[in-house]
């Protein structure tokens, strides 16, 4: 698809707003829960890791909203109409201590970025090259990794509680998305293929698969079952 369908179908424009809004509220969400989190961590060089994951949250808001602006929608309004579902995926999975909350930076927040990752294999070029940019991994996957790692060591029974703490984040994760896909019309008309190279269920649930073997090799690299 080229650049000039997202700025002369009205359709196909609603879908790429959309998809931005959603990635661009849940950066901020990121952001608020990093910081947060920051304030739980252990020791100093624990805090400055998790602030500096935050910070790098606010930098992909600033570049998905321009793009929103170009497009021309409002980004706060279009931003505003995923607080709902975003923030009752949070309120579901609220952490129990520092390690679930390590756990859900890593592994939850990838399984959303996985997915929006797919969506945009259907958009321009422009637009798909700034969604992969912004969804890809800055780096601080690896901070969270040695740590949960370290823990497990020192702690066995912690993983257990981990793996199932993974598990229910997959769950929750995957239902939010779908909740996301199903109110708009747009979104669901991107997938589904109206009037662009949509996807039929065959096609969902090899998408599907794929999220569910990443979460996987995710969980691998934290030393947890799936």
């Amino acid at each position: 698809m080229t650049e000039s369908s997202a700025t002369k179908d009205p359709r196909y424009r609603a879908a790429v707003v959309d998809l931005l809004g959603v990635i661009a509220y849940g950066e901020i969400s990121a952001f608020d829960r990093l910081a947060a989190d920051a304030k739980l961590a252990p020791t100093l060089e624990d805090k400055v890791a998790l602030a500096t994951m935050a910070a790098v949250e606010m930098t992909h808001v600033a570049s998905v909203r321009a793009r929103i602006v170009e497009l021309g929608a409002d980004p706060f309004a279009t931003m505003a109409e995923f607080a709902a579902p975003i923030t009752a995926f949070h309120d579901h999975t609220q952490p129990a201590d520092w390690y679930e909350g390590l756990v859900k930076a890593y592994v939850g927040d990838s399984l959303a970025c996985d997915f929006y990752r797919e969506i945009a294999e259907f958009l321009d070029p422009e637009t798909r090259e700034l969604v992969t940019e912004v969804l890809a991994d800055t780096g601080h996957s690896q901070f969270v990794v040695d740590r949960v790692r370290s823990a497990i060591e020192a702690d066995p029974q912690l993983g257990g509680r981990l793996a199932l703490w993974g598990r229910r984040l997959m769950g929750e994760a995957l239902a939010q998305a779908q909740r996301v896909i199903a109110d708009r019309d747009a979104l669901t008309g991107l997938l589904a293929g109206a009037d662009t190279p949509g996807m039929d269920l065959v096609a969902i649930g090899q998408l599907l698969a794929r999220i569910t073997e990443r979460h996987a090799d995710r969980m691998a690299q934290l030393g947890l079952d799936s």
